[in-house]
């Protein structure tokens, strides 16, 4: 950690230096506007993941950059536009025609579809497929690692597979209709005022139900979308390439301007930096920012730093403390966590003032209508030992207490915060024990399945969560509602199980004023972060690269990274 704050300190120095170069002007260009546009067609873009792909399957795609990545392929009801900044977080109709159109209190929702959108087999898409999508992302024994937000708020009336449905045609769940094959209608359990941020996600893209393979469909989804898939090789690459049934008549979103995607799976995330700036390789498609040796490099080379961008997002990192594992059963042990938190190791960790900023709650500051508050206040947020002794004390602890630390193996940073946060609390004798994990499979198998982070006594994970959409619910619900915890695994939410909270989120969603449920959503963050489940860290900044090949780059604030359906490459 120690080595980590001086580079920080360097890239302090170095971006001093840098400012007022006229070669460095170009900074931040691709932030609230377009770089390079064009209309020019062809090209192949090039992008590689540190980690493996979670899943390309649409019931699962849940990582951020997934469900930026899946706008490519597929085309959910709504999407966000492709527009740079806060114009990117606009929902507009995609597969359908208009937004919702809401009834019975919220409770009812129907869409219809355009006409003339294709699968890559050249089978018309009708109401049924999008039915059936949903359906089977409900499935979490099978997609275990997907949204939750229809298990959450659809009628099922115990329906749970389309796998187990006794309809000779699989599609036996009185909570959606289908009058016919344009029009689709969706029943709800509550009023959702937002339901249109639900069906933005992917299990809306549709799913042709006689090319249905179940856990083996990522093999290869198919497209509805401008691109289909050409190869997969699981863990190692895949390629996107032209669907010859996209229209582009249906679909003022996408002008689907290279002729390839191609991506690479598990490359060393250091390795990525130099093939970035080496200019082999287009973009991390994970869109976290560089590491801290690039982060160094390019700040220090204003023709570099003329091609980066430093854009905050609706993403906080943070580290989760699981009640399940004793003693932080206790909530004064919790609290003690809290107290000793160096936030400034964390944030050296992860990248410094380029990495992002100190936060003290758990919604991070960009979102609407966000009060920001300090429950665990501490000296220059450097923790407060006195405090953090006393809480151990009377959690019947006071030397401290030994537990594990968990985070993703492909993730230099989250490491780094793991380190950090075993320095912190050592000061008051807390002894952390590090773990990694695949990046594919940590929430899927490990930190997100209760039983076996209790039975393998992960006592905290590092993770980080990005809004689903930018609101409180899009940001909160499936971190803190105890209804989207399954134990099949997939969870982001890791331990709150607060009755209580619960009730205030449907209070939220039976609000209309947006302003108001905003209120309500600072009111569950008080009550959660009172009871320490979650140790702030870090709302996220990331720097990234743009090689100059590219055209149409810009960040959208939907994703806190650039825009895939946008891209092109110059000629």
């Amino acid at each position: 950690m120690r080595v980590i704050a001086a580079v920080v300190v360097l890239l302090l120095g170095l971006t001093a230096c840098a400012v007022g170069s006229s070669s460095s002007s170009d900074f931040n260009a691709a932030v609230g506007k377009v770089v390079a546009p064009s209309d020019a067609r062809g090209g192949v873009v090039h992008l590689a993941d540190s980690g493996d792909w979670d899943s390309l399957d649409p019931a699962e795609s849940y990582y951020a950059y997934e469900m930026n990545f899946a706008r490519l392929y597929g085309r959910s009801l709504v999407a966000f536009a492709p527009s740079p900044g806060a114009d990117g977080t606009k929902l507009v109709p995609d597969l359908a025609s208009s937004l919702g159109v809401a009834s019975d209190d919220a409770r009812t929702w129907t869409y219809h579809l355009r006409s003339g959108v294709k699968f890559e087999d050249g089978v018309v898409v009708t109401s049924k497929d999008v039915k059936y999508a949903v359906e089977r992302s409900l499935d979490k024994s099978t997609f275990p690692a997907g949204p939750s937000y229809f298990n959450q708020y659809l009628d099922l009336q115990g329906y749970t597979s389309p796998y187990e449905d006794p309809s000779p045609d699989r599609l036996g769940l009185r909570a959606i209709e289908t009058p016919d094959d344009s029009t689709i209608v969706f029943h709800l359990r509550q009023p959702f005022a937002a339901f249109d941020d639900v069906v933005m996600m992917p299990p809306t893209i549709p799913v042709e139900r006689a090319r249905d393979t179940g856990v083996d469909y990522k093999k290869h989804p198919l497209s509805t979308g401008p691109y289909q898939f050409g190869t997969i090789n699981p863990g190692r690459n895949f390629t996107l390439v032209r669907n010859p049934h996209w229209d582009p008549a249906t679909d003022p979103l996408r002008r689907a301007l290279p002729d390839e995607f191609d991506v690479s799976l598990n490359v060393n995330a250091d390795d990525i930096d130099q093939r970035l700036i080496a200019g082999d390789l287009d973009l991390d498609v994970t869109g976290l920012g560089v590491q801290a040796a690039a982060q160094g490099r390019i700040l220090g080379d204003p023709r570099l730093k003329s091609n980066a961008d430093n854009a905050a997002s609706a993403r906080e990192w943070y580290t989760t403390l699981n009640p399940d594992v004793a003693p932080l059963d206790n909530i004064h042990c919790r609290q003690a966590v809290e107290y000793a938190t160096d936030h400034n190791s964390l944030l050296a960790a992860f990248g410094g003032p380029f990495g992002g900023d100190i936060v003290t709650n758990l919604q991070p500051p960009i979102m609407p209508g966000v009060r920001t508050f300090d429950p665990y206040p501490s000296a220059n947020h450097a923790g407060d030992i006195t405090a953090a002794r006393s809480q151990l004390s009377q959690c019947g602890h006071p030397a401290g207490f030994a537990t594990t630390i968990a985070y993703r193996a492909e993730w230099p940073r989250e490491k780094a915060a793991a380190e950090a946060m075993q320095q912190s609390l050592s000061r008051v004798g807390i002894k952390l024990t590090l773990k990694s994990f695949p990046q594919a499979d940590y929430l899927r198998l490990y930190v997100g399945k209760p039983a076996y982070a209790a039975a393998n006594g992960l006592g905290l994970a590092v993770f980080g969560w990005q809004a689903d959409w930018p609101d409180g619910f899009g940001y909160l619900n499936q971190l803190v509602d105890s209804r989207a915890i399954h134990p099949e695994g997939g969870n982001a939410n890791l331990g709150v199980r607060d009755p209580a909270v619960d009730a205030i989120v449907d209070q939220a969603n039976r609000t209309p004023s947006a302003a108001a449920r905003a209120d309500i959503w600072n009111e569950v963050d008080r009550r959660v972060m009172a009871d320490a489940y979650i140790v702030p860290g870090i709302q996220a900044k990331g720097l990234l690269y743009r090689p100059t090949r590219l055209s149409n780059v810009f960040v959208t604030d939907a994703y806190g990274m650039y825009d895939y359906i946008a891209l092109g490459v110059k000629r």
